[in-house]
């Protein structure tokens, strides 16, 4: 892909920068900075994300940013007194203000003017939500229709996902007649970082948060995956009326330590242990062995997504204090009080939530329905045949959100 702007191209497959055709030397870090803003542009740029996105979320000195915000515009033909390529908004990050054209590898255009914003889906703008505590739960929606909230869970961050192979098509398929609400987990994305209260009613108040602030009204249908599902089953449970469909996919009723279960709990602490050793490091064994158990049937580029997605989404700590406190999670006490329609969705071979937990779901929520995925993938790949039948049963099963 090229991305061309102010009289200079940047060309991602080469990682090089041309003007007139000849390359202009930068360094690693400026290129990553140039092909963010023209990315984005013409949509501002947090420092937030361009340390999470350049630097990989290392702590970096304010010098150091401006060293690089002086290369880049320097290397395009700007200055910090004209900023007429590179905007600073004081406070608040940058812009690239100057048209900017993207063009395929064949070289022709298909995307004509500035480049679109993929901040939070089309036409969304981030909001916040405020949580019982205090903690601001970052959220958007897009589309329009009856609304369906995405219930946040590991591994999302609301810009990013747009631009995600793995998450895209499922937002997209999502979207595609109702009004899509998604959120940040806490700690995580673009919600408070500094959250650490991760028990499950926290979470519960942030489901909770979001859903009066996107929809006062007006029931949701919700859509909960992994750990969002004890979430979304303990606040449908107590509040019936605020949700008139359920859908449930990969998850659980009881965490590995709230069974008790030894052989249960040994996976989840070897999970925390590869979390801890490799969260981040694109290079790590671990990391790539945690993706994979995730998303066993990930291509390449999927893979690196994830893998990026874990840099920008939370440190290590978030990370690791999050799966041991869903390791804790109990709703089984809350099935039987589920009073809306269910559909308990569950890969056949899931390596991180066994099948095992969907048929407990099925079994402990009164005239819950169940799908059966024949994969092994825990994240939804969308080139498996399973993905087209996880779409086709959700939507099919949300209808337009009556009755």
């Amino acid at each position: 892909m090229r991305l061309v702007f102010a009289g200079h191209t940047l060309d991602t497959a080469r990682h090089a920068l041309l003007r007139d055709g000849t390359e202009v030397h930068v360094e690693p870090q400026v290129f990553d900075l140039l092909k963010l803003l023209a990315i984005a542009a013409p949509e501002l740029v947090s420092r937030d994300r361009i340390v999470e996105e350049v630097w990989g979320g290392r702590i970096v000195s304010e010098s150091t940013i401006a060293a690089r915000v002086a290369a880049a515009r320097a290397a395009v033909g700007d200055n910090g007194r004209r900023q007429a390529v590179i905007r600073t908004i004081a406070r608040r990050g940058l812009r690239l203000v100057a048209a900017v054209r993207r063009e395929g590898d064949d070289g022709n255009a298909f995307a004509a003017g500035p480049v679109q914003p993929r901040q939070a889906g089309a036409g969304s703008r981030v909001r916040f939500a405020g949580s019982d505590d205090g903690t601001r739960i970052a959220w958007a929606a897009s589309g329009s229709g009856p609304p369906l909230l995405r219930a946040g869970h590991w591994l999302s961050h609301l810009e990013l996902d747009w631009q995600s192979p793995v998450w895209r098509p499922l937002l997209e398929a999502l979207g595609r007649a109702h009004r899509l609400v998604r959120y940040d987990q806490r700690g995580t994305g673009l919600s408070d970082r500094g959250a650490r209260n991760f028990g499950l009613d926290d979470l519960v108040s942030d489901l909770s948060a979001v859903a009066d602030a996107a929809s006062p009204d007006q029931p949701l249908m919700v859509f909960a995956a992994s750990q969002s599902v004890p979430v979304a089953i303990r606040f449908a449970a107590a509040n019936p009326d605020r949700v008139a469909r359920l859908v449930l996919y990969g998850g659980f009723a009881a965490g590995s330590h709230a069974i008790g279960e030894p052989r249960a709990m040994a996976r989840t602490e070897a999970l925390l242990e590869m979390v801890r050793a490799g969260w981040g490091q694109p290079e790590s064994a671990f990391m790539r062995a945690t993706a994979t158990l995730f998303a066993p049937g990930a291509t390449p580029e999927q893979l690196d997504s994830l893998l990026h997605m874990q840099r920008a989404t939370a440190d290590a700590e978030t990370a690791t204090a999050l799966r041991r406190a869903m390791a804790r999670f109990d709703v089984r006490a809350d099935l039987a009080r589920l009073a809306v329609p269910v559909l308990v969705i569950h890969a056949r071979h899931d390596a991180v939530q066994p099948f095992a937990q969907a048929v407990d779901l099925a079994r402990g929520i009164p005239g819950a329905a169940m799908v059966m995925l024949d994969s092994a993938n825990h994240i939804p790949l969308p080139q498996d045949p399973a993905w087209r039948v996880l779409v086709a049963e959700t939507l099919g099963f949300v209808g337009d959100g009556k009755g």
